[in-house]
Parts: C-alpha cells; structure tokens; sequence
C-alpha cells in the first residue's frame, strides 16, 4: 500500500525507491449519482456525461511554460522529448479505478523542466452547466511501473461546487530528488487554455 497525502502535504518519490524510473500517474472521478424523481422519469434525460480532461503542464524554473507544445493532453498525448505520454480520453468517467493515466519516464525529463502540474478540468463546462460539485471520489496516484507497486494516493475529498478546473498535484526537483505536492486547488477556468495563462501561456 502507498502512502495516503492530504492536501498540502509533500513526500519524496525516489527517498525510499532508488532508481524510480517509470512512473504512471493515475487520476480518477465518479459523477455523482443522481436521485430521480418523477419529473425525472417523465421527461427522462438527466445531465449529460462529465467529461473531464487530464493534463500535464511542464514547468521551468519560473513555474512558466514558454510553448503550448510543453502542455501534454488529449490533443497532445506525447511530449516532444518522448518522457511523457498522456493514454487517452476518458469521455465519461464510468468503471472502477483510474479514469486517465499519464506515463512519465523520470529519467527522460528534460533537465530544464522542473516541475510537472497535473490538472483537470471538465470540457465545455460552462455551455453543460457542470462543475465539480458534480463529480466525487477524485483522487491522483503514482505507481512504480517496475514492481506495479502504488507509491502514494492523494484522495480530494472537499466540496468543489462551482469549480470547473482543479489543480491535482505536483511532481517536481528538489535537492536532487523527485517530490509529490498534493494541491487541490480548485479554479472557474473554463478551459485548458485559460488554465494555462496562470502559467504564462
């Protein structure tokens, strides 16, 4: 079993796991389920499915992207030096476990990277009407891909009503080492790209 963080907390990945090489980053959500009444059946519908989007901002020593090409996405899935690689579009959230999972070759970081947030945000939030008071259970995870085994999960268990992106978690250089950051920092940016201007895009 990894170690469980809570918000604000920090831990070192490769302290206790000399030679971390291949991580996968694993992020996870569940709609909420919701309770129909009769209107409900009569009229059926429901929400329409929460499609949300996890990506990889890859930051200088300024917490700054200089290039659109350092955000690794649906749209993006491989970064340019091969040590990030985004699995896909999860357009639903359904099933158990991870929704998105995002591969990261430390060794292969560029060394002018220094840090690597991890967001998510809900697609086309605003024109849904959606936000992530919607969505429950949210959690990132890493997993040493050598052994299979998790090395920490942060499970993000505030009330985000209104909020349509979320800043998960950090993974970043200190000292030599490769650390975690649980953030959970909630935003209304209704978008990736305006997610991205708080980082200089």
């Amino acid at each position: 079993m990894g170690i469980n963080l809570q918000k604000g907390q920090k831990i070192s990945l490769t302290k206790d796991n000399a030679g971390l090489g291949k991580v996968m980053v694993g992020l996870g959500w569940d709609a909420v389920k919701e309770k129909k009444g009769l209107l409900g059946g009569l009229f059926g519908g429901g929400a329409a499915d929460i499609d949300c989007d996890a990506s990889v901002f890859m930051l200088d020593d300024q917490d700054k992207m200089n290039h659109k090409k350092n955000i690794v996405y649906y749209g993006h899935l491989l970064s340019d030096c091969g040590s990030i690689k985004h699995m896909g579009d999860n357009l639903t959230g359904e099933g158990e476990g991870d929704d998105e999972q995002v591969m990261v070759n430390l060794s292969q970081v560029p060394e002018n990277v220094k840090k690597l947030v991890f967001v998510v945000n809900i697609y086309n939030a605003k024109k849904r009407n959606q936000h992530f008071g919607m969505i429950e259970n949210a959690f990132i995870r890493i997993v040493d891909m050598s052994t299979n085994q998790e090395i920490m999960k942060y499970n993000l268990s505030e009330e985000y009503g209104g909020k349509t992106a979320l800043i998960a978690g950090e993974m970043y250089r200190h000292n030599g080492e490769w650390k975690f950051g649980a953030l959970g920092e909630a935003t209304t940016d209704d978008s990736l790209s305006t997610l991205a201007r708080k980082y200089g895009l």
